[in-house]
């Protein structure tokens, strides 16, 4: 059997992390041929996330050092050698861990090798989104889209699969300690030639309250992106 990897970055999501595990179609994915592990990261969590998702069957990963970059570069470095595809998405319970069997149908098609969930594009419910994160959310993908030619449609999403390999090659040359690590992911993929494709999801507000601040996070994130231009695809593979 193929096995996916399902990595689950969490700073206190006890509020939403048990549906998010037990959302994951994995009586599906196994009648399609699919093994799945489920791994928690745990940010240094102060609640009972790491609790509630042991009793839902998931493997719990500890990163004491706080920051969401910190949080999924630990993830891949744990990651099974024999994990054929990663899916990875938030313990808020904000996306839907049953869309990931459209995610992961185009890469075991070897039709690309990274597909991003898209909210933008996608079924995005009320006040799910401030307007502040919409309007920021769409200049940064545009920026994207026209610097890297990103085929890219919502570049701060937190739902994404991988082929195994991606991981494998782009771990090394990440360094993004909080929530700029979705822009330097893509902006790297995009500079070594990875296929890149997005689908439409959906988005729905989150259970418990997030520490993502638009401002000081938002100038970090666009900081990523302007200093991931001069990077030359021959550095990133070396």
């Amino acid at each position: 059997m193929k096995k996916i990897s399902v990595l689950i970055p969490c700073f206190n999501e006890e509020k939403g992390i048990a549906n998010v595990i037990k959302d994951i179609p994995k009586h599906k994915l196994k009648a399609l041929g699919y093994e799945v592990d489920v791994f928690v990261i745990d940010n240094n969590c102060s609640d009972k996330t790491s609790g509630i998702a042991r009793d839902n069957g998931a493997e719990i990963i500890h990163e004491p050092r706080q920051g969401k970059g910190n949080a999924i570069i630990t993830g891949f470095k744990n990651l099974p050698k024999d994990t054929d595809i990663v899916v990875m998405l938030d313990g808020d319970n904000s996306y839907k861990s049953h869309e990931m069997l459209r995610l992961i149908e185009p890469i075991d098609n070897k039709f690309c090798d990274v597909v991003i969930g898209t909210r933008l594009s996608g079924k995005m419910h009320d006040d799910s989104m401030t307007f502040l994160n919409r309007a920021g959310n769409w200049l940064l993908t545009f920026l994207v889209r026209v610097a890297y030619h990103g085929n890219v449609t919502d570049v701060c999403s937190g739902y994404f699969a991988w082929n195994k390999k991606v991981i494998d090659m782009m771990l090394p040359h990440l360094k993004s300690n909080g929530f700029s690590i979705e822009m330097e992911m893509i902006t790297k993929m995009a500079r070594m030639d990875f296929e890149i494709y997005s689908i439409p999801i959906t988005y729905e507000k989150r259970e418990g309250t997030s520490s993502l601040d638009p401002i000081n996070d938002g100038l970090k994130i666009m900081y990523t992106w302007g200093r991931n231009l001069t990077l030359k695809s021959e550095k990133l593979s070396a």
